[in-house]
């Protein structure tokens, strides 16, 4: 899964047998036409508006996070915070991480420019859940994609592939537990198991998903994507898989999931982990680097976050000092506030300290942003400082790429 696939599934209709799947374990499309009322946009192509999380819920049919499987699972702000607040199987992933079971994590990112904060958030949350339970977790690199979908040329996707990865490693996954794959690289083992799967995707469901494709390539992708989720299954055996995401990117799930259920596939359903965005610096909708504000990126210095948030990051004390002090500003819409609350402040009380001086008036906006800054600078420095340690990209790659037995499971057995 990626930060910006090409799809739109938030008022589309499934095929009539992928929607009877979906239908028996609560992973209906919603078929909702959109509504005057509608005020926000929610697709893997746009996202836009002030996002209803609830609503959403209501028409992805996936269900919301209990206090139990949050207890469960190792502890994380971002889990303890809900910003990852909804999912569809994730009592099977838990179980089996909890049995030192086989268990796994596929989230990825589509290669079109530098990773920002936006990001890299999940890599993180990945990374603690394979450090706490031994979790095996499969990092896709969609470069194909990208390709079709935006005005880039192969060079540029290189470039932009070149640089994620770098940041990739800098995360510090265990290389024993961990395979990153590119698709135009890994084409030999990646490309046999989408042949596979694009036979059970019809067009009609990649159109009502998708919305009508620009090409060919945008048809087809849709069985690479649910080769990325099916495969620690097809290299590992059948499995829980959990699929940590933002919420746009929930399509490409439901419809492995349809895959998946197809009895000639040994595979489980893929479960998947719903998050929140992380908004961007004009607010509301997520990081961007599309966006007109700035978006935060990797290898910003300490002094460049600082005036970036300064700048642009949207308030929401009062305009004037006075009216501030005497009746404070909201939390709930300043982004400085949310990035604490995101992930950077890491103490649950320091966060709650913070919204209350904001909303009494006794810490102002600018004081507010200093402290996102500092905060953020400092995670960012310490990720920079492992990237700009690492050496040659293609000899610090190699402990993560698929081995010869593994790759040998996934291609086809010609010669054999």
């Amino acid at each position: 899964m990626h930060d910006d696939s090409a799809t739109d599934a938030q008022h589309t209709d499934q095929s009539a047998d992928a929607t009877a799947d979906r239908a028996a374990d609560g992973d209906a499309t919603a078929t909702d036409p959109p509504t005057d009322d509608d005020q926000f946009t929610v697709t893997p192509y746009d996202v836009a508006g002030t996002v209803d999380y609830d609503r959403l819920l209501e028409q992805f049919g996936a269900d919301r996070l209990t206090d139990e499987q949050v207890a469960r699972f190792p502890d994380h702000p971002m889990l303890r915070r809900r910003v990852f607040y909804a999912g569809r199987d994730v009592d099977r992933y838990l179980d089996a991480a909890e049995a030192g079971e086989t268990h796994s994590i596929v989230t990825g990112i589509g290669p079109s420019g530098p990773m920002h904060l936006g990001h890299v958030l999940v890599f993180y949350l990945a990374k603690r859940l394979q450090e706490t339970t031994g979790a095996h977790v499969y990092v896709p690199l969609s470069d194909d994609e990208k390709f079709y979908a935006k005005d880039l040329s192969f060079s540029e996707i290189e470039a932009a592939t070149r640089s994620n990865l770098r940041d990739l490693l800098a995360v510090g996954f265990d290389p024993e537990r961990t395979r990153i794959v590119v698709d135009r690289l890994d084409a030999d083992a990646l490309y046999p198991q989408a042949a596979r799967v694009a036979a059970d995707i019809t067009q009609s469901t990649v159109d009502a998903t998708y919305g009508d494709p620009e090409n060919v390539g945008l048809s087809f992708y849709p069985a690479m994507q649910a080769t990325h989720l099916l495969l620690p299954q097809l290299v590992h055996g059948r499995h829980p898989t959990l699929v940590p995401i933002a919420v746009d990117q929930d399509p490409h799930v439901r419809v492995c999931r349809d895959v998946a259920a197809k009895e000639r596939f040994d595979v489980d359903k893929p479960g998947a982990l719903l998050g929140k965005f992380l908004p961007a610096l004009d607010g509301p909708g997520k990081m961007s680097s599309s966006s007109d504000a700035p978006a935060i990126e990797l290898t910003d210095d300490h002094e460049t976050v600082r005036a970036k948030i300064m700048e642009h990051a949207h308030s929401g004390g009062r305009v004037d000092i006075d009216d501030h002090r005497e009746h404070g500003g909201d939390p709930s819409v300043d982004v400085a506030y949310q990035y604490l609350k995101t992930f950077f402040e890491p103490d649950d009380d320091a966060v709650e300290r913070l919204a209350a001086r904001y909303r009494s008036g006794d810490l102002l906006s600018g004081e507010l942003k200093e402290i996102a800054a500092e905060r953020i600078g400092e995670f960012l420095a310490d990720h920079r400082e492992r990237r700009e340690a690492l050496g040659e990209l293609a000899t610090e790659l190699e402990p993560y790429r698929l081995t010869d037995e593994e790759r040998a499971r996934l291609r086809p057995s010609v010669f054999a």
